[in-house]
């Protein structure tokens, strides 16, 4: 199994375009890598791909990654692309993918209503882009050979439809991780989860590798930075720091251990950060734009 992450940050990017806080500052003159937002692309073959998430930088992630890059005068080597919810970050850039290319969609009922119920989606030529639902716990393969399982995780629904009441740890459709599997490996990719209870920790026992939410070291991120009053709670993302944080809860899980939909205000983006230091001696990765894992 072959993995890229096309983009590691999480909505808004690094440098988000209306954020002046030191990490977009440092973005901006070069101290700190510039990341794209969050997507990742999968293939078994690597002639033949999946991207998990379409990010709306995902134009210029297709033409900074050359295995994304046309095979010949038209076409993509994306096959399918599959949703993890129904966030702007995550289905804006199927917006970007309609010239005239086929490929598949695939979502929950829940992911699939988002884009029936917006006419935008409809530049996306039927005839060409299909739509597939996709039901927990029930595997599919969106490229010959990866066997994926969608997986209920803690989250809420997407910003743009949320009402008067809002369970910001729900479990149901509007907010899946994938498990991947291809030939004994097994990944999973879970970039938004609001809170990690014993069940998923279950879920995620045997994995080789997991890439988790790692949108906020603290809670109140933006509060300390001044950028914003939303806890990383009120979004929907567990924050890494604390008793019931993803360090904490994800201690004793053996496998390889990738933060990824990192947000612009986290510190573990500084190298001589406290919070850098703590994710790495507590043995995991970070995520950035073009890292390349194989199993």
């Amino acid at each position: 199994m072959k993995l890229i992450v096309l983009g590691a940050a999480a909505g808004g990017g690094l440098p988000q375009w209306n954020c002046g806080c030191p990490n977009c500052a440092d973005a901006r003159m070069g101290i700190i890598p510039r990341m794209t937002q969050s997507s990742l692309a999968v293939s078994v073959d690597g002639t033949a791909w999946s991207v998990l998430n379409a990010s709306p930088d995902i134009r210029a992630q297709v033409d900074a990654c050359a295995a994304m890059h046309p095979p010949g005068l038209r076409g993509s080597p994306i096959a399918s692309v599959v949703l993890t919810n129904g966030d702007i970050d995550h289905i804006a850039g199927l917006l970007t993918l309609r010239e005239k290319t086929p490929f598949d969609v695939h979502a929950t009922a829940a992911g699939l209503d988002i884009l029936a119920s917006n006419s935008v989606f409809g530049v996306l030529d039927p005839d060409l882009v299909a739509r597939h639902p996709i039901a927990l716990d029930q595997a599919f393969e969106p490229v010959p050979g990866l066997t994926v399982t969608p997986i209920a995780v803690p989250g809420k629904v997407a910003l743009f439809l949320e009402g008067d009441t809002l369970n910001l740890e729900e479990v149901g459709e509007q907010t899946v991780g994938l498990l991947l599997e291809q030939g004994g490996a097994r990944v999973a990719y879970v970039p938004g989860c609001a809170a990690i209870p014993d069940w998923l920790l279950e879920r995620l026992e045997g994995v080789d590798l997991l890439l988790f939410d790692g949108t906020v070291w603290n809670n109140d991120d933006m509060q300390r930075t001044g950028t914003g009053e939303k806890t990383g709670a009120r979004m929907g993302h567990v924050p890494m720091n604390g008793a019931q944080g993803s360090l904490a809860r994800l201690r004793n899980l053996e496998a390889r251990k990738v933060f990824i939909h990192i947000n612009n205000t986290n510190p573990i983006l500084q190298p001589a950060s406290d919070a850098r230091a703590q994710v790495l001696a507590e043995g995991w990765e970070i995520a950035h734009d073009g890292m390349e894992i194989t199993l």
